[in-house]
């Protein structure tokens, strides 16, 4: 990606043409995609669901791009021993309700936050909208709980808050969302969000993989991958690769290469080095591209191309 500085909010990508990146606030990016101000965003799954309405022109395109990662969860003062789950959240809800008092619930995710509390039974709250830092709404008196984001749980815990044990509402991460108004309307926007969901997937894809190169010796390739696939943990993604290595050395070589899952690398290793295997490489592989883009093929079916 081309950025020319970093407060400058666009940029380009060399390996799509015409495609401009804009740089927003991650809370702004389902708003900009939703309004036709962007074809495409990458934004938390945590903010696409609780801002996309019903029927809205929004799309989730890819649900997990590795990063990210966190926790919308329910927080409650370390200091209310009696309540550890939601049902006795429920509980204090009622017995609050009939002191004339509602449970109060300092929040970002109000429609979550709703849906989550009546599912669970908890159905006397009021939910108490707030932009700041929510940790410190219970000490502060104008929440009796939170509901959160987290992603290691040092901050609740510093603010003397606990999280229920099943007071997870969402497991978030980044994603990629896009409005299918615009890509269905504009057959240049699918042709390039088609190239960068190519690029995203097989990077993705490619994370767990590793290419392994080493030389063995044999009278022919036939011989040589005889010996390799007798190990299943040699076949890689379609088989292995064997061509003749031109040396000075009177014996014939093979270099054998294979793509292997990583938690496979150091058996297919040990199994090369059995079979004579020397000079022994491996890359991390940077794509790994199937015969189709199955994220792209998704979002053709969605749109109803």
């Amino acid at each position: 990606m081309e950025r020319s500085s970093p407060r400058r909010y666009t940029a380009a990508i060399r390996a799509i043409p015409n495609t401009t990146v804009l740089f927003q606030r991650a809370g702004d990016i389902p708003l900009k995609v939703e309004e036709g101000s962007a074809d495409l965003g990458i934004t938390g799954l945590d903010r696409f669901l609780e801002l996309s309405a019903e029927g809205s022109d929004s799309i989730l395109i890819m649900d997990d791009l590795g990063f990210g990662n966190c926790e919308l969860v329910m927080g409650v003062p370390d200091s209310w021993l009696d309540v550890d789950s939601m049902s006795d959240l429920a509980d204090l809800s009622l017995d609050l309700r009939e002191r004339g008092k509602d449970l109060r619930i300092a929040t970002k995710y109000p429609r979550m936050v709703q849906r989550h509390l009546l599912r669970h039974g908890v159905n006397y709250f009021s939910l108490v909208q707030s932009s700041g830092t929510l940790e410190a709404a219970p000490a502060m008196g104008f929440a009796d709980v939170i509901a959160d984001i987290t992603s290691s749980g040092i901050t609740m815990r510093e603010n003397r808050l606990k999280t229920l044990k099943d007071g997870t509402i969402l497991a978030s991460q980044a994603c990629i969302i896009g409005n299918k108004r615009l890509l269905a309307k504009e057959q240049s926007a699918s042709q390039e969000t088609k190239s960068l969901l190519e690029h995203v997937e097989a990077y993705l894809r490619a994370r767990d993989f590793f290419s392994i190169t080493a030389n063995i010796r044999g009278n022919s390739p036939e011989e040589v991958a005889a010996h390799v696939t007798q190990w299943p943990d040699l076949s890689g993604l379609k088989g292995p690769t064997i061509s003749r290595v031109y040396s000075d050395d009177a014996d014939a070589w093979y270099a054998v290469t294979v793509v292997v899952p990583r938690d496979k690398l150091l058996v297919a290793v040990d199994h090369l080095r059995q079979v004579g295997g020397g000079s022994v490489t491996v890359f991390q592989a940077h794509y790994v591209f199937q015969d189709q883009c199955s994220s792209y093929q998704d979002l053709v079916r969605a749109l109803g191309k």
